[in-house]
């Protein structure tokens, strides 16, 4: 196991351009904030996934009072203001959109669109010999110091992201090391971008754009951005950061040459998680982004509210005084006024305790009634990682096996199904449905199916039993060296020294059929070694994978002699290996669109067999149709165990309970989990991002550009000269020289169908290797004060800050409101 602290696979990037934070890892609690094969995709089957609906309220702006203080919760002040710093954070983001120029912002549906506040127009005017971008910018568009927006300011955010000078301490560079020049068109509204090389995804660049006050000099950029903004150009202007207070106030900008903004002020203040329902409950916030517990008391409250209970009957209801019955207040008052002075001295402060309880939650009840909860699908979705570093899903049979054990559409319904939101599961890794790149490419991996999962696992060699079975030859590793060539050869994960390089459809086809003689031979040959003997297992002799001391679980004995072999029972192995050659040809045909891989591109099994998530207590009969099922899974004298790491916070009791149902599906196949809680501080830093875990549930934004975005996060991992991995972003370590080639094929690419098509592939590529399971959308809900227009749960979009305001009171007959004080 690795030393927690101590990384066995570094994330330090491999170039300027893989030094991307864009995409960043999440908790359910907090933002730490985007077919093998469906034989042919086409553009239109994004159309045909919906995105979830957007819910702020929208209103017209002549609706909309002039005037007010929005006061809105954030989980924490920034430490940067500058959006390209490794700490900046999501209130970096929020401030940076309020108060900067974003030449392309998302619409409803994740897609990018040109943001006429800023541009008059923008597109590729040549693409031989090289690619040029003509940027023609909004004429009235100037920074709050009076001077235009134009062309030196993108030759300064060019020049400090590029990666030339490592003077910047920048975190991502993404689409900058491709630019070869930039140039004045006719004036300085007019801008000419040349690339060295094509870049589809050029509409992600100069978004959010920072005036050459910043981007001019390394010292202005690592340190003059950090705490204030030279010069700003958007809706709101940056008036002050008071650290004491824990609030960032933003003011209506009075150069702002677009609609004017409805609000005077917002005022960002910082208020966690845990904290936002006693803030709600005591009317010092507008709107807020809140867990299901806090929604579910503002709805109670509404329901009173509805009723016509006000809040001092509700916390007789169903507060702290529901349980006063009226046999218990006369006894109360007959103690509190009775002759025993010290035991009526005991009552009435407690008495007095609850009425004071009482009085509390009915004026928190009142307040919460003023408020409603906004609800839709955020754009990120929770995933399952599968560490594929070492240990037992190093082995792609035993990740495909976890995959097919888990029923995902179970999960997503416990997730969203109670908050009413749609619970589909995501079909794909890299887009969200709605978005362009969406396609639902689930099917590379298989739908769960119990059957199929052991198939796997005993073709992987993880039998009933095999805990026991010590290996003849101690020398060597679970899993033979023929059974790992031929499945890098079925798979095509031979790591190639020229990426670039093109697969060969008949060499690949041949690797196959070489691939299951081989593992036909290989699986014999540890059959006939198992055949020879076998041990009682002791203590001594069970590890469990990530940890370094002994298995407190004794293995169950050997099976008698002459007991039918356990992998016979399961599934023979050629169903398995036929099942794997499936998947590749299944990727073949999304590459191709031809040959036998196209007619392989249906499912990999029909209906499901098995029961999703079914669990029997220890000492319940196994089933019939499996004996051996409910034994421990081993091989060579290692039971088959894997480390779940979860966050203990109280922030995270939703990832949990997902957590609680995924060990018991695993449980149903044989998988034995050993939960680790970990606090939410070293969850991420020391056990994901560390490779110290085998099993973690954690988040990932969508993007609207995910050739670029998302290729850190599931590129192959590459060793270090100290013999570490360079994992970049891909925490679950790993990938294929395939899938980083689609990614550059897309990003580089001007046809955007190719690209769509190519992403689509790559995604189909990432559910074949199983190193991560998209499990649901993560829900979004947001309390907002009822006349709050124009603001709440976005979706997939980002909000247009200059429209959020207060309604227009209905009986002031169009008169705005002039002014609202929190």
């Amino acid at each position: 196991m690795s030393q927690i602290g101590a990384p066995r696979g570094r994330t330090c990037s491999r170039s300027p351009r893989s030094r991307t934070l864009r995409s960043v890892a999440t908790l359910t609690s907090a933002v730490l904030a985007v077919t093998v094969l469906a034989g042919c995709s086409s553009g239109d089957e994004a159309d045909e996934a919906p995105a979830a609906a957007q819910d702020n309220a929208p209103a017209a702006r002549d609706k909309v009072a002039d005037g007010g203080t929005l006061r809105w919760a954030v989980d924490a002040l920034p430490s940067t203001l500058n959006s390209f710093q490794a700490d900046a954070d999501g209130t970096t983001s929020r401030i940076a959109g309020a108060v900067l120029p974003s030449l392309y912002t998302l619409d409803a549906r994740g897609r990018p669109q040109r943001n006429a506040d800023y541009l008059e127009s923008a597109q590729v005017v040549e693409t031989e010999p090289k690619q040029v971008v003509l940027y023609k910018l909004n004429q009235q568009a100037v920074w709050s110091d009076g001077r235009e927006v134009g062309a030196p300011d993108f030759v300064a955010q060019w020049r400090a992201l590029s990666g030339r000078d490592t003077a910047y301490w920048t975190a991502r560079n993404s689409g900058y090391e491709r630019i070869e020049k930039i140039e004045r068109g006719k004036n300085d509204l007019e801008v000419r971008v040349t690339f060295a090389k094509p870049y589809s995804d050029w509409k992600s660049l100069f978004t959010p754009l920072y005036p050459k006050q910043v981007m001019g000099a390394p010292n202005t950029f690592n340190d003059g951005a950090r705490t204030t903004l030279k010069a700003t150009a958007g809706p709101f202007l940056l008036k002050a950061i008071d650290r004491k207070s824990s609030t960032v106030t933003l003011t209506r900008n009075p150069r702002w040459w677009g609609q004017p903004a409805k609000l005077d002020s917002v005022v960002l203040t910082a208020v966690p998680r845990a904290d936002r329902a006693a803030a709600l409950a005591a009317g010092t916030l507008d709107l807020a982004e809140i867990d299901r517990s806090t929604a579910e008391r503002i709805a109670l409250a509404l329901r009173d509210a509805r009723a016509g209970r006000n809040g001092a009957q509700a916390a007789l209801a169903h507060g702290p005084g529901s349980s006063i019955t009226p046999s218990k207040a006369l006894k109360s008052w007959a103690l509190a006024n009775g002759s025993d002075e010290e035991k009526a001295a005991e009552v009435q402060a407690a008495r007095t305790k609850n009425q004071q309880a009482i009085a509390v939650y009915a004026s928190a009840q009142d307040t919460l009634a003023k408020y409603v909860v906004r609800k839709s699908l955020e754009p990120a979705y929770t995933q399952l990682s599968l560490n594929g570093e070492s240990g037992p899903l190093a082995d792609e049979r035993v990740r495909r096996a976890v995959a097919r054990a888990i029923n995902r559409q179970e999960l997503a319904e416990s997730v969203l199904k109670p908050l009413g939101l749609p619970a589909k599961p995501p079909g794909s890794h890299l887009a969200l449905a709605g978005q362009a790149a969406y396609a639902d490419g689930s099917d590379a991996l298989g739908s769960q199916d119990t059957e199929e999962a052991r198939a796997l696992l005993a073709d992987a060699g993880w039998v009933p039993g095999g805990a026991v079975r010590k290996p003849a030859d101690a020398g060597t590793k679970a899993g033979s060296e023929a059974e790992r060539k031929a499945a890098e050869k079925a798979t095509g994960k031979m790591a190639d020294k020229a990426t670039g390089t093109k697969e060969d459809a008949t060499k690949e086809e041949a690797a196959k059929e070489g691939a299951q003689k081989e593992g036909a031979k290989a699986e014999g040959a540890t059959d006939a070694k198992k055949k020879e003997g076998s041990d009682t297992a002791s203590d001594e002799g069970l590890y469990i994978v990530g940890d370094d001391k002994p298995g407190e679980r004794r293995t169950v004995p050997a099976p008698a002699a002459g007991a039918e072999s356990a992998t016979g029972i399961l599934a023979p192995a050629p169903a398995a290996a036929r099942q794997s050659a499936a998947l590749l040809a299944r990727a073949e045909a999304l590459d191709t669109g031809t040959g036998s891989g196209a007619r392989a591109a249906l499912p990999v099994s029909g209906t499901d067999k098995g029961v999703a998530g079914a669990y029997a207590p220890r000492g319940t009969a196994a089933p019939v149709t499996a004996p051996d099922a409910a034994r421990a899974l081993g091989k060579d004298g290692k039971a088959l165990s894997l480390r779940f790491v979860l966050p203990s916070g109280p922030g995270s009791e939703s990832l949990r309970a997902v957590g609680d149902r995924i060990v018991r599906m695993l449980d149903a196949v044989g998988i034995r989990t050993e939960v680790t809680k970990v606090s939410d501080e070293s969850f991420f830093k020391d056990h994901v991002a560390s490779g110290d875990y085998d099993l973690a549930l954690y988040s990932w934004p969508a993007s609207a550009f995910p050739a670029t975005d998302a290729r850190p996060i599931f590129a192959k991992p590459e060793p270090a000269s100290d013999g570490s991995l360079l994992v970049e972003q891909n925490y679950s370590r790993v990938g294929t020289d395939r899938i980083d080639q689609l990614f550059d094929q897309a990003a580089g690419t001007l046809d955007e169908e190719e690209a769509r098509e190519l992403v689509r592939q790559a995604d189909a590529r990432i559910w074949a290797a199983a190193g991560s399971i998209p499990l649901y959308q993560r829900p979004q809900l947001v309390a907002a004060k009822a006349d709050l227009v124009n603001a709440g749960a976005w979706g997939l979009a980002g909000p247009r800050y200059q429209d959020i305001g207060f309604k227009k009171a209905e009986t002031s007959k169009g008169a705005e409101r002039n002014s609202r004080t929190p």
